[in-house]
C-alpha cells in the first residue's frame, strides 16, 4: 500500500512540474523550450517592436529608477551565448549571473525559482539553439545610490526570495497542481497579483498564504484579487486568458502584453489546469454586491434622459452606445461596468486612465479581430472626466468614491511620457 501511495504522488508531482512532457528529440526540446518561454512572457520585456527577438531594451519603470532588460540571445558578446546551463539556471531562478552581479527583481526570480529541471532544460536549448543571436546592445541599468550596489541584493533575496521547488498541493487533483505550477512559476503571476510589503516583496510565493494573488498595485492601478474569481465561470477564465475577452470583462493595461505574448498561445489543457486552479483558491470578498434595485433605477434613468445630472449626459453622449443603458455591455466585445473591478477599485487611476486613453483588444489566434475603445482626452477636460468617472462608479450595483478633477488631472500627465 506505501508503494502505491509513493507512486501515485509521485505521478501527480510529474504532471504538475513540468508543463510538457519530456521530448523524444532536440528538434522537439526546442520546439517544447519556446513554448515554456511563451508561458514565461519571456519576449514581453525582453523584445521590442524592431528590434531583434529577445535582444534587450525594454525600460522598465520602478520605484528605484528605470531598469533596463537585457539581451538574452545566444550571442557570445552581448547576450548569454557563453552561458553554461548551470549559469542559465542561476540567473533564472536565483537572479545570480555568471560574474556575480545580482538581478533585480524586476526579472521575477522569485517565482522563477519554481521552474523544474526538465523544464529548465528545455528553456536553456531552446536560447541557446532555437533563438537567433543578436548583437544589439541595451542601455545598462544605471540606478542611484544605494540601490546602485548589486551586492545588497544577496540580503534582499535572504529575506524576500525562496530556493524551494514547487510543492504540489495534497489533496489537489493532477489538473489543479498543473495549474499551480504553472501560475507559480513561469507564469508569475503574483508579481502583479500579489501584495507587495515594506521591500517591494511579495508577501506570498504560493498558495500556502491567503495574501497569494489577493491582489497588488502597479503603476497606481489596482491589480485585481485571483482566488476564486466568483462571477467568472472556468470558461470565461479561459477565454480571457486565450483571447483577451470574455462575456463580462476585456483586457486592459499591462494584461493586454499578457495575453499578446502569453497566454493566448497557451495549449488547451494548460488554460483549463490555470482556471481550475484560481477556482480551487477560493475567496475574493472584495467585489462589490449585485444590486437589482439600484441597477435598475440607473438604467430607468438613462432610458427616460430627463434631468440627467452632468456624468450622467456625459455617459449616454460618449460611452452608452457601447456600454448601454444597463452598463452590461455587449457579451464577448463590449466589457460590462456594472461590477466590474477597474469601476470599483479604490484607486481609480485604471478607469481614469482608459477614459482618457481608451484601450485596445489583442489581436489572437482565437479572436484575430482588434477592438479598440478611443481615448476621451482630446475630447473631455479634467471636471468632465471626473464626473463621468464618478457616475460609472456609482452608477448600477457599483458604490465607488467620487472621483476629483485632481486625480484625472494626474493621470492625464502621465499620458505625455
Amino acid at each position: 500500500m506505501k508503494i502505491k501511495h509513493f507512486l501515485l504522488a509521485n505521478a501527480v508531482l510529474l504532471s504538475a512540474g513540468s508543463a510538457l512532457a519530456a521530448p523524444a528529440d532536440n528538434g522537439e526540446l526546442i520546439k517544447q523550450g519556446e513554448y515554456l518561454s511563451r508561458l514565461g512572457d519571456c519576449s514581453a520585456c525582453h523584445s521590442l517592436p524592431g528590434k531583434p527577438a529577445f535582444s534587450g531594451g525594454l525600460a522598465i519603470e520602478s520605484n528605484l529608477g528605470t531598469i533596463y532588460s537585457t539581451n538574452i540571445t545566444p550571442d557570445k558578446e552581448h547576450g548569454i551565448g557563453n552561458y553554461s546551463e548551470q549559469q542559465f539556471s542561476d540567473a533564472v531562478r536565483k537572479g545570480v549571473l555568471p560574474d556575480g552581479k545580482r538581478l533585480y527583481p524586476a526579472m521575477p526570480y522569485p517565482d522563477y525559482a519554481k521552474i523544474s529541471d526538465q523544464d529548465m532544460h528545455a528553456l536553456y536549448v531552446y536560447f541557446m539553439q532555437g533563438v537567433k543571436p543578436s548583437a544589439e546592445q541595451p542601455p545598462e541599468t544605471d540606478l542611484s545610490f544605494p540601490f546602485s550596489q548589486r551586492w545588497g541584493m544577496r540580503f534582499w533575496n535572504w529575506a524576500f526570495a525562496s530556493d524551494k521547488p514547487f510543492r504540489p498541493i495534497g489533496g489537489a487533483s493532477a489538473e489543479v497542481n498543473r495549474g499551480a505550477y504553472i501560475v507559480e512559476s513561469l507564469g508569475h503571476c503574483g508579481s502583479c497579483h500579489t501584495p507587495r510589503g515594506l521591500g517591494m516583496n511579495e508577501k506570498a510565493l504560493d498558495s500556502g498564504d491567503k495574501d497569494f494573488l489577493a491582489g497588488g498595485s502597479l503603476n497606481d492601478w489596482e491589480v485585481p484579487s485571483l482566488r476564486g474569481l466568483p462571477r467568472w465561470t472556468e470558461q470565461e477564465t479561459i477565454d480571457y486568458l486565450a483571447t483577451g475577452r470574455n462575456d463580462k470583462a476585456a483586457v486592459g493595461g499591462e494584461m493586454t502584453s499578457v495575453v499578446e505574448h502569453s497566454t493566448s498561445y497557451m495549449s488547451e489543457a494548460d488554460l483549463k489546469a490555470i482556471a481550475a486552479y484560481l477556482k480551487f483558491l477560493g475567496g475574493n470578498p472584495s467585489l462589490p454586491a449585485g444590486d437589482d434595485k439600484a441597477a435598475g433605477a440607473t438604467e430607468a434613468k438613462l432610458t427616460a434622459a430627463k434631468n440627467l445630472t452632468t456624468g450622467e449626459r456625459l455617459y449616454l453622449d460618449n460611452c452608452g452606445a457601447c456600454h448601454f443603458v444597463t452598463g452590461k455591455g455587449a457579451p464577448g466585445v463590449f466589457p460590462q461596468l456594472d461590477q466590474a473591478t477597474i469601476v470599483n477599485a479604490g484607486d481609480p487611476t485604471g478607469l481614469i486612465h482608459t477614459i482618457l486613453a481608451g484601450a485596445q483588444q489583442p489581436s489572437t489566434a482565437k479572436a484575430p479581430s482588434t477592438l479598440a475603445m478611443p481615448g476621451f482626452a482630446a475630447r473631455l477636460n479634467d471636471e468632465e472626466v471626473a464626473q463621468l468617472a464618478t457616475f460609472i462608479r456609482q452608477g448600477w450595483s457599483n458604490k465607488a468614491a467620487a472621483v476629483k478633477a485632481d486625480e484625472v488631472k494626474k493621470v492625464r500627465e502621465t499620458l505625455k511620457h
